[in-house]
Order: C-alpha cells, then structure tokens, then sequence
C-alpha cells in the first residue's frame, strides 16, 4: 500500500503595510482567521513603515510576520512581495476587513484555470447613509468599466503573475493604479466577497471633497504629472 501524499502548503500569502495601524490592524487580522482556519493562508506578512504606536510588536503578537521597509505604500507592497512565499499574493490595507466566507470565493478563483488574472473585493464603507452607498457603486462601475479597483478593495494573483508583471513600483501615490493598469481591465475579476474599509477619510472633510480631490488625484496621474507631486494634493 503507498503512503499518502504530504499535504500541499497553504498557498496564500497576505501581504498588509502599516503605519501606525495599531488601531485597525486587529481587526483585519481577525477576518483572515477564517482563511487560516481553513488552510488557505500560509503565511500573513506585515510591512511596516517606520510605526511609532507599536504597530510592528502588535502584529507578530497577532501571529504575522513582520519586516520593514521605508515609508511608503508602493515601497512596502514591493518589499512584502519579495519576501512572501507563497504561490498566491493577497494585498490588503490595514484598515480594510474582509467580509465572511472570503476564503470560498478566493478558492474559487485560485482553481479557476489560467494564472494570468487579478481578483479584487467590492468595496465596503464603514459608514451609514445615501453617500457611502452611492459611492460604493461608483467604485463598482470605476472597477467593472476602467478596470481600476483600488488598494482598499485588496488585489488577489498568483505570485508568477505578479513578478511577470514587474510588481509594484515603489511610488509614493497611485501605486495600485499603476499595477492594475499593467493587469489590464479584460484580466480583472470581481471576487464575491467584500471588502470594508474606513470612511474616516471621507467624514472628516465630507463626501463631496473627498470624491473630487481623488477623481482630481487620478486625472492629474492620467495627464502624467509625477506621483510625487500628487502626493502634496492628496495628502
């Protein structure tokens, strides 16, 4: 009688930046213990930031692996890349929270045929009202027609893809349109799952601002004006 297989490793990979997410990071930790559960996640990986609030000593206490890099979104997605080990790479931001039975539906697209395609959540506000919603459903539109999900929304693909498409760059903005425009509209899919995300962004100086200041952020990108000088506006 042959002795069974050894079991194949998990074969996600989480990789989450931070910046003094001491906050938010528990909670999005506590989402993806559902993967865990399930065998899916093989390893979450932290990129930290230069964090002043604990955020690194939190993390490993909430069982990920943590690493530095320079400040920087574009930089710390690079670095959490290069060091995840994974065959599959899920990017997340800190403040994000992913709804549940996630797992089932990232299963269904990593045993879909063909490597060469992204996957993202739809987007989910923390917040009550007509403008969260409305907003939600301008993010849809923006992800199904432009093929431009955002960071927030999380960016599921297998670790060959990735590096075939040159990953991400370290910019200091705009770091998640320059990757989904080398991905390509026709090879994004929309996973049937959620991502929720905080609002605070948008109530601290209302919907309205929020809205034009970033669609004003994207159309200066498009006019290729450097994403360093973009920064000043959006920050």
């Amino acid at each position: 009688m042959s002795s069974p297989s050894p079991p194949s490793p998990a074969p996600l990979s989480v990789v989450i930046p931070t910046r003094d997410a001491a906050v938010s990071l528990p909670a999005c930790v506590a989402a993806l213990d559902e993967g865990r559960g399930t065998g899916l996640i093989r390893e979450i990986v932290v990129v930290d930031g230069a964090s002043r609030d604990g955020t690194p000593a939190l993390a490993a206490a909430l069982g990920a692996r943590v690493i530095a890099a320079p400040p920087g979104r574009g930089a710390q997605l690079a670095a959490g890349a290069e060091a995840a080990v994974g065959d599959w790479l899920l990017f997340l931001h800190a403040d994000t929270v992913l709804s549940p039975g996630w797992p089932a539906a990232v299963a269904a697209f990593l045993a879909a045929p063909g490597g060469a395609a992204a996957g993202y959540f739809a987007l989910r506000l923390d917040d009550a009202g007509w403008a969260p919603r409305l907003l939600e459903r301008g993010v849809a539109l923006r992800s199904r027609w432009l093929g431009l999900p955002y960071g927030d929304q999380g960016l599921l693909l297998a670790a060959g893809f990735y590096r075939a498409l040159g990953g991400f760059r370290p910019l200091p903005l705009m770091e998640d349109v320059d990757l989904a425009r080398r991905i390509g509209r026709r090879r994004l899919r929309a996973l049937a799952a959620a991502a929720t995300t905080s609002a605070a962004r948008y109530r601290r100086r209302g919907y309205g601002a929020r809205v034009v200041r970033n669609l004003t952020c994207l159309g200066l990108y498009f006019l290729g004006v450097p994403p360093r000088l973009i920064l000043r506006l959006y920050a």
